[in-house]
């Protein structure tokens, strides 16, 4: 369990069939769910790349989510790194 006040902050690139299948709303609607500030973005080779900061349960479970990926998604691989909070307060598509 995190202490009080603890703040996590990963970024995510997801590979597969995840771009046309509503990912990064999906995301954007999860986070904000969590209270998770961050942003998500589809990149040029096909991936989508996210950045999730806040509670470390609930980025824990932002990361899990990416994993599986909203009904259409077909996630091949996530790679994951842990970065320094930023102190990020919303959520946004790019």
């Amino acid at each position: 369990m995190a202490a009080a006040g603890e703040v996590a902050r990963r970024r995510v690139v997801v590979t597969g069939s995840v771009q046309g299948v509503f990912f990064r709303d999906s995301t954007r609607r999860a986070a904000e769910q969590r209270g998770v500030a961050g942003w998500v973005a589809n990149r040029p080779d096909g991936s989508v790349e996210a950045v999730f900061e806040g509670d470390p349960d609930a980025v824990r479970s932002m990361v899990e989510l990416c994993r599986s990926g909203p009904g259409r998604a077909e996630v091949e691989r996530v790679e994951e790194s842990e970065e320094e909070p930023e102190g990020l307060s919303r959520f946004e598509v790019r």
